[in-house]
């Protein structure tokens, strides 16, 4: 059918498709169904089916969670004390007072470090935590999702393979698909506060315009050209696509995936109210429905309830350790607009919702075949600047791993007495990606091909993090 031409009375197949599906489903849903037809199969069972990876952007003080220190020299040294966990040995800083009850499910990887420079800013380390590809690369990587997904599909048939929740942050402009087809593409939820009652994720749902009867009479609509073009191969194979796409829109396990009232009040309360803790318990609810790869990104939006706090990210430059807002000390110097780390919609939220998470997980049996990767673009500087607060950090942080076989209980490397460099076991987020990958089961010596059959060699650069393997 390329290149042909229709005259004014007449409809193209391909047009009544444009006409009849892609206002209603948008142009890439079918494409996510396609997408699924690559997918491999066989081999031995992997570790992980599915991964869900809590993004916190900003760049966390691995010295007030992680990597406590409690003999750095006092004027540079968290006020937030180091507390016992659940596990001998292992001590996190009193911000992580829920986490640590669970601690003995938790690989803590302390000695993530950047190998070269050119990813210290936020769009560049959040793209290199993305990828696993440092972003000064000359080739452009996907997402980490992005080639999970376009490898092994989704057992989900509703729901995009690659879902970002919500999505809509600056920095989530750092998502890549790279040389893949942008069908490839992660998903955003939006939502400015998930916790809204009347937040749904409208992409997904029918419009009120396109939805009953009219969406029921596209349908047949579609039904009709099938039979006047079924000889055609690839249309018959781009039919069922379509055919998932409807079932999309009319599926309630689509609903019900962002529907936090389904939900028990216990449940809603262990993971604490708010923003933070609706979006972590989104991501179980879209692991639950089996998509394949998840990326949970919150950030506290603006409410009566945080004035003045209208970058709630982790990018303490100012005033880290103030009980309230940082308010606006230097304009425009990154330390405005955020509430100090102890803060509620800060650590208190994400100490509380993290905690669930994995305990909610493990109790409903996700867990064992569920890879946890809580991560952040990068750390916080061991000294404190001269306006009370820590800069961007790549010579050391720290990244933690649950689920899926991972050995919890344990801490992955070393770094010296300030936290400021690694001293042994050093990783970097190209051995995360390859980490991610062989939980999943994706052979790592074949590659990916570009539209121009160019083959990519997509985790060639370094091995798995041995201590999260065994």
């Amino acid at each position: 059918m390329n290149g042909h031409r229709h005259s004014s009375g007449s409809v193209t197949r391909r047009r009544a498709l444009q006409i009849g599906s892609a206002g209603v489903l948008g142009l890439s849903l079918p494409e996510w169904f396609a997408m699924r037809s690559l997918a491999a199969a066989g081999g031995p069972a992997p570790a992980a089916k599915n991964v869900l990876v809590v993004l916190e952007q900003g760049g966390l003080s691995h010295l007030d969670t992680w990597d406590p220190k409690p003999t750095a020299p006092s004027d540079h040294r968290s006020p937030f004390k180091p507390i016992s966990t659940n596990v001998a040995g292992i001590q996190f800083t009193e911000l992580l007072a829920n986490t640590s009850r669970v601690a003995d499910k938790l690989a803590i990887v302390r000695s993530m470090r950047h190998p070269k420079s050119g990813a210290n800013g936020h769009p560049d380390g959040t793209q290199y935590m993305l990828s696993g590809s440092h972003p000064n690369n000359p080739f452009e990587m996907p997402d980490i999702g992005c080639i999970a997904t376009r490898i092994l599909g989704s057992e989900c048939q509703d729901l995009p393979p690659y879902v970002m929740v919500p999505g809509n942050d600056e920095q989530n402009a750092a998502a890549r698909t790279g040389f893949l087809p942008a069908a490839s593409r992660v998903f955003k939820t939006g939502g400015n506060d998930v916790s809204d009652p009347q937040w749904k994720v409208a992409d997904l749902l029918p419009r009120n315009e396109n939805s009953g009867s009219r969406l029921r009479g596209r349908r047949e609509m579609l039904t009709a050209l099938d039979t006047q073009f079924s000889t055609n191969h690839n249309v018959a194979g781009m039919d069922r696509f379509y055919s998932q796409a409807f079932d999309t829109l009319t599926s309630p396990g689509v609903e019900n995936a962002f529907n936090l009232a389904t939900e028990s009040v216990a449940t809603r309360e262990l993971y604490g109210p708010g923003h933070r803790g609706a979006c972590y318990l989104v991501g179980r609810k879209l692991i639950e429905a089996g998509v394949r790869f998840v990326t949970v990104d919150a950030r506290w939006p603006l409410t009566d309830e945080t004035p003045g706090g209208f970058n709630l990210n982790w990018d303490h430059h100012d005033l880290i350790y103030t009980p309230g807002s940082c308010g606006i000390i230097r304009n425009k110097a990154g330390g405005e607009g955020r509430y100090g780390i102890g803060h509620w919609v800060m650590m208190g939220s994400t100490d509380r919702a993290f905690a669930a998470l994995i305990e909610d997980l493990d109790q409903r049996g996700l867990l064992a075949e569920t890879l946890v990767c809580f991560v952040t673009e990068f750390g916080r500087t061991p000294r404190l600047n001269q306006f009370g607060g820590r800069d961007h950090w790549t010579d050391a942080y720290s990244i933690v791993f649950a689920g899926a076989g991972v050995p919890g209980g344990r801490v992955i490397g070393r770094t010296d007495s300030e936290g400021g460099y690694v001293l042994d076991d050093p990783h970097t987020p190209e051995e995360y990606a390859s980490t991610i990958y062989e939980k999943l089961g994706i052979d790592r010596s074949k590659p990916l091909y570009t539209s121009a059959n160019r083959p990519v060699y997509f985790a060639h650069a370094d091995d798995p993090i041995a201590g999260v393997m065994s």
